[in-house]
């Protein structure tokens, strides 16, 4: 399979949207949605790398498609809002490279 760029990610779940999602839920509820989302991958990664058992109800959770439901509902609200993430992406990469270019290497806790 083809690797999708994040600009052709957007249209797919523009027209999912449109043809099977009948319409986007609103900003906030989509918000709330991403939430409880992120909520979700944090379990996993909790009882994954972290200190907690996995609950019975946990066992059929799959970190891959916790972090996509994540991606998804992002890609939401990126185009109810009107945000190429693409274009945010470079632009946020540009700001991270030139704002911590000595301090991860001089931190001494990552040494």
């Amino acid at each position: 399979m083809e690797p999708k760029s994040l600009e052709q990610m957007q249209q797919e779940v523009d027209q999912w949207i449109k043809t099977t999602g009948v319409r986007y839920f609103s900003e906030l509820t989509n918000m709330a949605i991403l939430t409880e989302e992120v909520g979700e991958l944090a379990r996993i990664m909790a009882r994954t790398y972290g200190d907690q058992s996995f609950k019975k109800t946990d066992l059929d959770k799959n970190l891959g498609d916790e972090m996509a439901d994540v991606l998804w509902v992002l890609i939401c609200l990126a185009n109810q809002t009107g945000i190429d993430l693409t274009e945010a992406f470079e632009k946020n990469m540009q700001k991270k490279t030139q704002r911590d270019s000595e301090r991860h290497k001089n931190n001494p806790k990552l040494q």
